[in-house]
């Protein structure tokens, strides 16, 4: 599975009613640090069958980079059952991602 592309539409059901671990990339096109990571994130949702990977686009979808109060990017945000469980920002390696989860 490929990550999904979360937005304010789709955000509730696919994130806080998500009966799996979600990893939320929060990025834009511009961020050179975001395109560095991306194929990371691509590489854990294509593996991992057990969590859900969203990415969130935060030029298209200020409402949520608020909501998370997101200042940098790339952040990673882990969730489970619609809370917060680790945040991280900066480029990070599969394995530290993976730790997280």
């Amino acid at each position: 599975m490929s990550a999904i592309n979360i937005n304010k539409n789709n955000f509730q059901n696919e994130v806080m009613n998500s009966d799996k671990p979600v990893l939320l990339d929060f990025w834009a096109p511009w961020c050179a640090p975001c395109r560095m990571v991306a194929p990371t994130v691509e590489e854990i949702a294509s593996e991992r069958v057990d969590i859900k990977v969203g990415k969130i686009n935060v030029d298209e979808q200020p409402e949520l980079a608020n909501k998370f109060g997101i200042m940098s990017i790339p952040t990673l945000v882990v969730m489970k059952n619609g809370k917060i469980v680790q945040r991280v920002s900066g480029v990070r390696s599969k394995n530290t991602i993976l730790e997280m989860l």
